[in-house]
């Protein structure tokens, strides 16, 4: 596939806070919550593109207007959001912990590109193949070793790629450690406001991060046994890439499914007949995580999908100020407990199999309710990686339709497209909030061609029936 040949980067800057405005240094030390990404190492490197249409736009009025603008913007946006234009400090012995560090002079990738094609199709819902979108999508910097040997890794790439006449396209990769997707889209909104407005200061939208770590609590030593699980394979594991070979996505298609407020209230209402929990648990997230979790497990056709197999669907829960933690709303960093609701394949395949995903997800949130997030952090660090479960068929959720990704508006309009592009490595599932504003959620997954037709057609069944 030859796409990555037709983007042509016009431009690279690099990108700083106004001179200045921080501190010649700030070091900021990662928590429990930050710690875990520092072991996940398949899925630490995020990537989120928003379409924009934007039909009149020149190459000219592009590189001549629309980049110094959102370039300016970026910069007062990362006096407040400092951390991402840091680095994350990786020491070689212990007893020294990795932390974040900025550093005056600090900066961040600009990345400038044009492509030709047409919007259209990059932005479509329909099955398209995985690696249409990737060169659209920044890549952070490579680690860097200094003679001590400390890792040291940048945290906040950022590319803008313009489709003459027809759109622009805003990509960002990010290292998870340095912040969860409540966080990144509080940034990105903050930068949205402030290169659309020359008051954001004065703006009730904006709302400054909060930094402050001091009331995380830690009784059941967290952080000293996450710490200890990454130095355990820290001076011999091998620093993650995003692959860049085509084999590993050959024959592999992405599509955007989407679930109209009617179908979610449709969908409570059949678990509500067909179960005993009540429908006061069956919220919009209940539901549509379990209708696509299986529908993608009846999908997958690998050969170890034996129908005794345990099936683990992996989602997360943002904790700040609920859940028994201390943190307010605009807290910046990680702020989640992961969440692992287990079945058999040959119970999620059956007739009731919808139910039976359902109870296991609210089970986990009460417990996540009764125990509160601590207890529930403590399982993560025993599962990290995935290592404590097995062979079983394990698959996740990003995002959230909390997020309000749709609300990211520059000043050209909001977006007409958002994509999670490193979901097309895993069995992953993205969910989010719908464009047209109307209550909906957007399933995104990425599939082997023959598995995305399986997929596609027990969606579409499965809504039949209701």
């Amino acid at each position: 596939m030859d796409i990555a040949h037709k983007v042509k980067v016009i431009d690279e800057f690099q990108v700083s806070p106004p001179p200045g405005s921080l501190p010649n240094t700030i070091s900021l030390p990662l928590t429990f919550f930050d710690l875990p990404w520092l072991l996940i190492r398949n899925t630490h490197r995020m990537q989120r593109l928003f379409f924009y249409t934007y039909p009149d736009i020149s190459l000219q009025n592009f590189t001549q207007t629309l980049i110094p603008s959102l370039k300016s913007s970026l910069s007062l946006t990362l006096q407040h959001f400092f951390p991402f234009v840091s680095n994350l400090i990786l020491p070689p012995q212990q007893p020294e912990k990795p932390y974040i560090l900025f550093t005056q002079g600090n900066s961040i990738t600009f990345l400038v590109a044009e492509y030709p094609g047409d919007f259209n199709h990059v932005k479509s819902d329909q099955a398209k193949d995985v690696r249409i979108l990737h060169p659209f999508a920044p890549r952070l910097l490579s680690t860097r070793l200094s003679p001590d040997g400390t890792r040291v890794d940048p945290l906040l790439a950022v590319q803008v790629t313009l489709f003459p006449n027809q759109g622009v396209c805003i990509g960002i990769e990010f290292h998870h450690v340095v912040a969860d997707g409540k966080a990144v889209h509080h940034f990105m909104k903050s930068w949205a406001l402030i290169c659309r407005s020359n008051d954001y200061l004065y703006s009730q939208e904006f709302l400054m991060p909060s930094f402050d770590r001091s009331s995380i609590e830690d009784p059941y030593e967290l952080e000293s046994r996450s710490l200890q699980q990454w130095r355990d394979w820290h001076s011999s594991c091998e620093v993650f890439e995003i692959p860049t070979n085509d084999d590993i996505y050959t024959d592999k298609v992405r599509s955007t499914f989407v679930l109209k407020r009617s179908q979610i209230e449709r969908l409570k209402q059949y678990f509500s007949n067909k179960s005993t929990i009540g429908m006061a648990h069956f919220s919009s997230f209940v539901v549509t995580c379990s209708f696509s979790w299986v529908c993608l497990i009846k999908s997958l056709k690998s050969s170890d999908n034996g129908g005794d197999k345990l099936c683990c669907h992996c989602f997360v829960a943002d904790c700040r100020n609920r859940f028994g933690i201390s943190l307010p709303t605009n807290y910046f960093g990680n702020c989640l407990a992961a969440l692992f609701p287990m079945v058999e394949r040959n119970e999620l395949v059956a007739h009731d199999g919808l139910i039976v995903a359902a109870r296991s997800i609210v089970n986990c949130i009460k417990e996540l309710e009764s125990n509160g997030a601590l207890r529930e952090i403590e399982k993560w660090v025993t599962i990290t990686d995935g290592q404590s479960l097995g062979s079983s068929i394990f698959t996740t959720v990003a995002g959230s339709p909390k997020m309000g990704v749709y609300q990211t508006d520059f000043g050209w309009g909001c977006p007409v497209k958002t994509e999670v592009t490193h979901i097309d490595l895993s069995s992953t599932i993205s969910l989010g909030d719908c464009r047209n504003g109307e209550g909906g959620i957007e399933i995104q997954l990425a599939l082997k061609r023959e598995e995305m037709d399986a997929f596609t057609e027990h969606f579409e069944e499965g809504l039949k029936l209701l």
